[in-house]
């Protein structure tokens, strides 16, 4: 394997953590009026990922970042193709991190409750997004000959678009749900998991339906295999929860996500952007790809940099690995 296909894989590898750790973030943010009925059960609810969304968030850091690095031709023309969106997924992100943050700094039932609506709509706005741009990455983006945007700043929206965007947003709520089953007891845990057994198969039909569309507009005979995988991790998931294994669900719906990425990526490969004005512009690895030399400095800092992040992510989350309930949560303290 060249090291231009390795990046490829890397950076597929680095979305997958993303989508699998900011995932339940995302379905917690989403969740967030729902499941939490008074605010000290919101305040559970926040405080799951109160330890974790900012690391979480580190994936989306090093796979813009090795895309900047690796392929320079696939990150000028994303960004410039999908702008708006992807513009509006990093305000998405910012207000929730604000907000997280901000949010008990005020002893006032309004204040908290604005700050809860920046969380959920942030929340609901970023898998919207997340999901809407690697869909289209995928399906093919109006790209000319020299790589930039034809048509106007919407004209990648499709009903592709929209159905990515979709399954994206089913996935996290039931990912989330499925977390907060893991993490909370009480009257959190149960209804968390209550919402996945009613809705959690109308929540992923979204994401099979992408997978479907991708497997037989661009799929193989080994990647029906993939799809396999992902509808029995699915149902697999939904059985454990049922049986109140919540750990294992989880697990298994890290194994759908990964199939998910999985066929999503290779569905992409040999390209990383197609064009749906003309295949002769879609943008490949090889031609995407940084020198030969900067890829060899990068593959040495990960080498040794990617261990250290994952032991120190691993520690965090083996710390903060107890359950937490409402009975848990102190009086609001201003400081």
């Amino acid at each position: 394997m060249d090291l231009a296909t390795l990046w490829f894989v890397i950076i597929a590898m680095l979305w997958l953590g993303y989508l699998f750790l900011e995932g339940f973030d995302f379905g917690v943010g989403m969740l967030l009026p729902v499941l939490g009925r008074t605010d000290r059960e919101r305040r559970v609810l926040i405080n799951t990922i109160g330890p974790v969304w900012d690391g979480n968030e580190v994936w989306l850091l090093v796979a813009g970042g090795a895309t900047f690095a690796a392929f320079p031709g696939w990150y000028a023309s994303l960004f410039s193709v999908a702008y708006i969106p992807l513009l509006l997924f990093l305000l998405a992100l910012i207000g929730r991190g604000v907000a997280f943050e901000y949010r008990g700094k005020v002893d006032s039932a309004r204040w908290r409750r604005a700050w809860d609506t920046v969380i959920v709509t942030g929340s609901w706005v970023a898998a919207l997004g997340v999901g809407a741009v690697l869909t289209t990455n995928v399906v093919g983006l109006p790209i000319g000959a020299d790589g930039n945007r034809i048509g106007g700043p919407l004209a990648m929206v499709r009903w592709e678009t929209l159905l990515g965007a979709a399954a994206v947003a089913g996935y996290a709520i039931v990912h989330g749900a499925v977390f907060l089953a893991l993490k909370t007891d009480g009257d959190v845990r149960e209804r968390a998991r209550n919402l996945v057994l009613r809705l959690g198969p109308v929540l992923l039909a979204p994401l099979v339906a992408l997978l479907l569309v991708i497997q037989l507009r661009y799929g193989s005979g080994w990647s029906w295999l993939v799809l396999l995988v992902v509808l029995a991790a699915a149902v697999v998931a939904y059985l454990r929860l049922a049986a109140g294994r919540e750990g294992q669900a989880f697990a298994g719906l890290g194994v759908a996500v990964t199939g998910t990425v999985v066929a999503l990526f290779a569905a992409l490969y040999p390209n990383v952007l197609p064009s749906t004005v003309d295949p002769a512009f879609s943008l490949s690895i090889a031609e995407t790809a940084n020198s030969p030399y900067t890829l060899t400095v990068m593959s040495w800092v990960a080498l040794f940099g990617t261990p250290a992040v994952l032991v120190y992510q691993g520690w965090t989350y083996w710390v903060f690995r107890q359950r937490i309930s409402a009975e848990h949560i102190p009086p609001v303290q201003v400081p």
